[in-house]
């Protein structure tokens, strides 16, 4: 089981860094506005956040099953605690290792998706802008009550008899 452990922990960990790839991928896809790219690298980040779902399912059985030959283990046990209850110093200490790299690269992958969605948002923001210059609106510098910006078809010299 605890061999189990590893080899999921491995994989999970394999998988978060495609992950950050793709995210590296996706801020390159947004600065350049490539659509087609972007469409493509979206695909591939909800097949790996699959693989992720079903990889953490199955850590989750496997310590579940682990966690019923061990009286002082609750939901409230952290990890580092839980593999001090190793059979062995190895696998022990690749348990620790693995922590730490999925720990690193899940940390890596949020920074990336938070970047990401900064660009994402200053992207849409641009389109925007755009969008209400060539139609001719104007945002006011106020906002409505729902939090959105009041915006205004009227131009500024219109005369009004």
């Amino acid at each position: 089981m605890w061999q189990d452990l590893i080899e999921v922990l491995g994989k999970i960990c394999a998988v978060y860094d495609d992950l950050g790839r793709i995210g590296e991928r996706k801020r390159d896809a947004l600065i350049k506005v490539d659509m087609k790219d972007l469409a493509k690298i979206l695909d591939e980040e909800q097949l790996a956040a699959a693989k992720i779902q079903n990889l953490e399912k199955k850590r989750g059985s496997i310590l579940k099953e682990l966690s019923k030959n061990f009286k002082n283990v609750n939901s409230n046990t952290k990890a580092m605690d839980f593999y001090r209850n190793a059979p062995n110093v190895a696998i022990r200490s690749k348990l620790t290792s693995l922590h730490g790299t999925l720990t690193k690269s899940v940390e890596r992958a949020v920074m990336l998706r938070d970047n990401n969605q900064v660009l994402a948002q200053s992207a849409l923001n641009a389109v925007k802008f755009h969008l209400n210059r060539l139609s001719g609106a104007t945002i006011n510098p106020t906002y409505g009550k729902q939090g959105g910006s009041n915006v205004s078809h009227e131009k500024n010299f219109d005369f009004k008899a």
